[in-house]
């Protein structure tokens, strides 16, 4: 698992190393001994010295594509679209660096765009587009708490190819 930088807060090394054994012999075999259900519904504890949780992210929804191609096409997928309820849990679960002595993002708009997003995929708000995601802007802080930049456009490059249900190249933002 060379490819995936670590962190010093990230994802539980182990239990993603055991989630990518399950799904590489999955692959590798053909027997059956992860589904794409099963890798979308999977959560990892944050440790000290971790997998990078946005890397590992975007590795999973690799897998689960690839699962799901093997099952057969759209199962658990809608019009090619990530399952609404595993988008919100991973939206929810997301958590970005802080900007130290560099410019940043201010943490309160990037927390209420992400809660417009969720809330457009509950039904609760018109729906946010991934070109609404691509096309965000957020006020930048100097001094003062906010998220790394880089952290959260890797995030939300993720998030509008989730939406849209295909792979974004490069950063684009």
């Amino acid at each position: 698992m060379a490819a995936v930088p670590l962190r010093l807060r990230g994802y539980d090394r182990s239990a993603v190393d055991d989630m990518l054994d399950r799904v590489a012999a999955t692959l590798g075999t053909g027997a059956q001994t992860v589904t794409s259900a099963q890798v979308r519904d999977v959560r990892f504890k944050i440790r000290f010295r971790g997998y990078d949780p946005l890397s590992v992210d975007d590795l999973l929804v690799e897998v689960i594509r690839e699962l799901e191609d093997r099952e057969g096409g759209t199962a658990g997928r809608s019009h090619g679209r990530v399952a609404g309820r595993w988008l919100i849990d991973w939206i929810g679960s997301v958590q970005f660096g802080a900007a130290r002595l560099r410019p940043g993002y201010h943490e309160r708009d990037v927390d209420a765009f992400l809660a417009r997003v969720v809330a457009g995929l509950r039904g609760s708000a018109p729906p946010v587009t991934s070109g609404d995601v691509r096309e965000c802007a957020f006020r930048t802080v100097r001094l003062g708490r906010g998220y790394a930049e880089q952290e959260v456009d890797r995030f939300l490059d993720q998030l509008a190819s989730a939406l849209d249900g295909s792979r974004v190249a490069g950063s684009g933002r």
